[in-house]
């Protein structure tokens, strides 16, 4: 749909366009013939060009007179300007007019293009919520403006509204519209202790929750901040365009004018003849066509990934990404879930359920990250035994699984693990020094990747081993499968785990080298010798993509060629260093966002090429009488909405 603006333009398009047709009925037929008097026939065609050009293009006139008195001579405007003026000044009414009229038109196209390309990012800015609901503590509701509220502070979200700030889900249950940031149409439920995001839009429960950033800290302030800054980030191809136009018009303009007074001066050429070819010259070398298409395939490309989730903060990183020969990842958190699983239960009765539920009681107590993953596998697995009973159907809360009523005198040794009493009986739980310290012997697992839970019975017996690991994600298969899929590029994985965890991760992905054991700084020294390797090698694509999502990856983020941040569950410094935000965390849409890139660049390629081909060859054509100015319309008019319309490619996701 057209824009007001947009409405008005194209009636004065059609206007004009009126005003052509009514002289090419002059010119070509015999209408006027009737009237005896040559100068009232002269001024009727006079009278419609005029009111048919000023219609159509007064608003090219303004602008082209603005900008001389602001120094800026040599544009669009003045060369549209002066080129018809020089129409008009040798009779050609006809073309002058043809000349603004299909301008306008392609103007029209560019502005068109244009709101396309900005809708997908536009939406983006309607996340910004208006208002915020605080809850007093004597349970008043205030309607508040969200940068009013603190970390701490407790709001209500009620159906239909848009989540305002980040926090925490304190009471209520709904699901969550998060398309707007992560690009995922299926709604997200939330339950109390959930975290929730500012700018998702709350579908159905009521909702109180606590709290835990500012506003300007807040996911929809980053995003919005970020969405700002990211056509100010131009890429290589667009500066040259821009420096290209600088140097381009006022060369044409001068050749121009030298067209049009030297073979008449000094070779006593006919004015007419060589001005007419000077005009043309002007027409056709307009440079709107590179100056318009080029940063819209960008902003094309932006608004295609804004759609599937991929915030990308310039078009410079699209070029970037596009040149990106090797994709180096972090591990947890990033191809992992960045928390641990029970994947493995060895019990030497044969009856995994029942080591699994002794294992989860002996650490009923404990809330380290290995408790936590063996008590929430008894429950998933209880869970998956007993569907459908009536203690799984509580409100959807998790039913108590674990009777602590049947732990006592729990001891826990620092370095080794635990040891307490379960119905009645003393068992152990813990590491290989804690089944040695009690003479327990266990089979070895040393090789073994993650953390190994042993049971056993202080007088020796062994009962099993629970193996605990982070487990990979599952889409980060598929995604580095996809970015295989494009090319001749190289995966590599940089970690601070150890070795065993390591590559076991590396033998379950198509990764190429994994790199173990590292500390923060070891990752950047390991990423600036890939750049170093790259730069160096006989590859197209020489660029090093990193991607991470912890606070310990930001200084990797920065070195660099190209830093990508998971957006939803990354923190805050990765986000902020990276040059690209996955706003859900999905792996699979970098393959998605390469394509994106690849596409972009070669439709701005594409525009490059094809625009300066045909200028340059209806220049020649012009200078030398060939070219009319019908000719130098399409040059300049017919090239550039070419290009628009191919630009608009550009929008479409991967």
């Amino acid at each position: 749909m057209l824009n007001k603006k947009q409405k008005t333009m194209l009636i004065r398009i059609l206007a004009g366009t009126a005003c052509l047709v009514l002289l090419l009925v002059f010119e070509h037929t015999s209408v006027l013939d009737g009237i005896p008097q040559e100068w009232v026939r002269k001024a009727i065609l006079i009278v419609t060009a005029l009111t048919g050009y000023l219609v159509a293009g007064y608003d090219v006139l303004l602008k082209a007179g603005t900008n001389i008195a602001h120094g800026q001579v040599f544009d669009e405007n003045f060369l549209m300007t002066v080129a018809t003026f020089g129409a008009f000044g040798i009779g050609s009414f006809t073309e002058a007019v043809a000349v603004m009229v299909f301008y306008q038109t392609g103007e029209l196209f560019q502005n068109y293009a244009v709101g396309r390309s900005r809708a997908s990012i536009a939406e983006l800015m309607s996340i910004e919520p208006e208002q915020a609901i605080l809850e007093g503590e004597d349970g008043s509701l205030t309607e508040i403006f969200p940068d009013e509220a603190e970390p701490g502070q407790t709001i209500v979200v009620r159906p239909g509204d848009r989540v305002p700030l980040d926090g925490v889900v304190l009471e209520g249950t709904s699901y969550l519209d998060t398309s707007s940031l992560t690009g995922e149409s299926v709604p997200r439920t939330v339950r109390p202790g959930d975290e929730v995001i500012s700018g998702c839009i709350n579908q159905n429960g009521t909702l109180r929750v606590r709290v835990s950033r500012r506003y300007e800290d807040s996911t929809v302030a980053k995003v919005l901040e970020m969405v700002e800054n990211a056509t100010s980030r131009k890429a290589p191809v667009e500066n040259f365009i821009t420096r290209f136009a600088k140097y381009y018009t006022p060369i044409v303009t001068v050749a121009a004018l030298l067209l049009a007074l030297v073979p008449p001066l000094f070779f006593r050429q006919p004015w007419g003849d060589w001005v007419y070819r000077a005009c043309t010259f002007l027409v056709i070398s307009c440079p709107c066509a590179l100056v318009i298409s080029v940063p819209l395939g960008f902003f094309g490309g932006i608004g295609a990934a804004s759609r599937i989730g991929v915030l990308v903060k310039g078009s410079v990183y699209l070029e970037t990404l596009s040149g990106t020969g090797t994709f180096v990842f972090d591990k947890t958190g990033t191809l992992t879930k960045g928390r641990f699983e029970v994947t493995d239960v060895d019990a030497v009765s044969g009856d995994a359920a029942a080591l699994l539920e002794t294992a989860a009681h002996l650490e009923c107590y404990s809330t380290h990250p290995s408790a936590e993953a063996l008590k929430a596998a008894y429950r998933d697995s209880v869970r998956l035994s007993d569907m459908g009973t009536e203690r799984e159907r509580k409100d959807g809360a998790d039913a108590q699984f674990i009777d602590s009523n049947r732990v006592s005198d729990a001891e826990e040794i620092p370095g080794h693990g635990i040891s307490a009493v379960l119905d009645g009986e003393r068992y152990l739980a813990g590491n290989l020094k804690l089944m040695k310290r009690y003479a327990v012997t266990p089979p070895d697992k040393a090789g073994q990747a993650g953390t190994v839970v042993y049971i056993g019975k202080p007088d020796g017996t062994y009962l099993g081993a629970v193996t605990i690991s982070d487990t990979v994600k599952e889409n980060a298969h598929e995604a580095l499968l996809g970015i295989r899929a494009l090319g001749n590029r190289k995966i590599v994985m940089l970690t601070g785990d150890r070795k065993e965890g390591a590559e076991q991760v590396g033998a379950l992905l198509p990764i190429d080298r994994v790199v173990p054991e590292l500390l923060p700084q070891d990752k950047v020294t390991q990423v600036t010798a890939l750049m170093e390797e790259s730069a160096a090698s006989q590859e197209r694509r020489k660029m090093v993509a990193f991607t991470g999502d912890g606070i310990n990856d930001a200084p990797v983020l920065v070195t660099a060629d190209l830093g990508i941040a998971m957006g939803a569950l990354g923190s805050a410094a990765a986000v902020e260093a990276a040059d690209i935000v996955l706003m859900d965390d999905d792996l699979a849409k970098i393959p998605k966002t390469v394509k994106i890139a690849d596409r972009t660049l070669r439709i701005v390629r594409e525009n490059i090429v094809f625009c300066l081909a045909v200028k340059f060859l209806v220049l020649i054509l012009g200078a030398f009488g060939i070219a009319t100015m019908w000719l130098a319309v399409f040059a300049d008019v017919g090239v550039c909405v070419l290009a628009v319309l191919n630009s608009m490619r550009a929008l479409r996701a991967a």
